[in-house]
């Protein structure tokens, strides 16, 4: 019996919960020849959403649709070796034509492309492998426009480019080359929110009017409840409204959160059994345990000043007016500047975020091991 709460990755629309409205629009967005910036905060579903979309059967039989995660790349070469490595293992399953057209038009890579026992071509080269990345791009744009069927690209966390130290123009560059590519569309998904604002709403920016912006909204508390004890149900097991009640508000309605206590729920509550309000705070605390010896392990790799504010931040759970001597005093900081710096470096690591003015530890479960096994413990 397969644990109906998925954590990781995409399997299948039956553990996929509600989203038929946006399903609707940005599938007819894609299948009507609209560029899309998809925007959401990170661990809300959007690239579930956009796994699902490319499952419809208007999207998957009459598209060759692909994913690139980009969040770790960091400069245009990075992002050329993730390109690639997409479009190859979506080709894969489809057939030696398919794949072989690809093949034939990236040139620059055809001799570090090796192949497995089956003679299925595998991407394993390594970044360095990539000696010219503007031309490796240039064939990966010429492939979508010559492939034999339209389509359809999503970029996760497409913020990231503005970040690339080897490339100030890469915006600039992408506009360019999909302005002439006309047999692909794309979906630009991100999830800060201020920097997918600028690149798509500024009239600065090359990607200015370019595409249809669509926010994605938090599942609604009555949408997820109905999920969950359904699923519930159907593995012989009772789900007390009131559960999913109080996580949802407990954790903003953040579908990734709510999906990892309510795998541990499930998990605990056997077969004829119901699962109430009380058996929360034990799954909580074992996803922490769980998680204990990375937390302790990220901070020890935090810079001491970064990690004082990060406690503060934490004590705080939301804090405003970070370099404010109310603020400094409170915590026993140093100085403004020295806890503008230090948010400055925790905002690049994501350790933490910035929503309209309130800083926050971006994942809420660290959040809570460190009031629980930091600041609890030093009382």
């Amino acid at each position: 019996m397969r644990n109906p709460f998925i954590t990781s990755g995409y399997a299948g629309p039956e553990y996929f919960c509600d989203r038929e409205k946006e399903t609707s629009m940005l599938t007819d967005f894609l299948t009507n020849g609209n560029n899309v910036a998809l925007i959401s905060p990170r661990r809300v579903g959007k690239t579930d959403l956009l796994h699902h979309c490319f499952r419809q059967s208007s999207v998957c039989d009459n598209y060759h649709t692909f994913i690139i995660d980009i969040y770790a790349t960091t400069s245009v070469r990075d992002f050329v070796n993730v390109f690639g490595k997409a479009i190859i293992e979506e080709l894969r399953p489809k057939g030696r034509a398919v794949w072989e057209r690809f093949l034939s038009v990236l040139q620059s890579l055809r001799p570090e492309i090796s192949f497995d026992i089956n003679g299925m071509p595998v991407w394993g080269l390594g970044i360095g492998a990539i000696d010219n990345p503007s031309v490796t791009l240039d064939e990966i744009f010429r492939y979508l426009n010559e492939a034999d069927k339209p389509c359809i690209v999503a970029i996760d966390e497409f913020q990231q480019i503005t970040r690339y130290t080897d490339n100030q123009n890469m915006e600039a560059l992408l506009r360019t080359y999909i302005q002439r590519t006309p047999n692909a569309n794309f979906v630009f998904a991100g999830s800060q929110r201020h920097l997918m604002g600028a690149m798509f709403i500024s009239p600065s920016r090359p990607f200015y009017q370019s595409v249809t912006i669509m926010n994605l909204p938090l599942i609604s508390l009555d949408k997820y409840t109905a999920f969950a004890q359904k699923h519930f149900m159907e593995n012989g097991r009772v789900l007390d409204a009131g559960v999913v009640n109080n996580i949802y508000h407990r954790f903003d309605g953040i579908t990734s959160y709510l999906q990892r206590i309510m795998n541990m729920l499930f998990i605990q509550t056997a077969q004829g059994e119901t699962c109430h309000e009380y058996m929360i705070e034990t799954a909580i605390n074992t996803l922490l345990d769980i998680s204990s010896d990375t937390y302790l392990s990220l901070i020890y790799q935090i810079p001491e000043k970064q990690r004082d504010v990060l406690f503060a931040i934490a004590q705080e759970g939301r804090a405003r007016s970070v370099t404010g001597g109310k603020f400094i005093h409170a915590h026993h900081l140093t100085s403004a500047s020295s806890v503008r710096s230090a948010i400055n470096g925790l905002l690049e690591k994501d350790f933490i975020t910035n929503d309209k003015g309130e800083y926050y530890v971006y994942d809420r479960f660290f959040g809570m091991w460190i009031e629980r096994n930091v600041l609890n413990a030093a009382q």
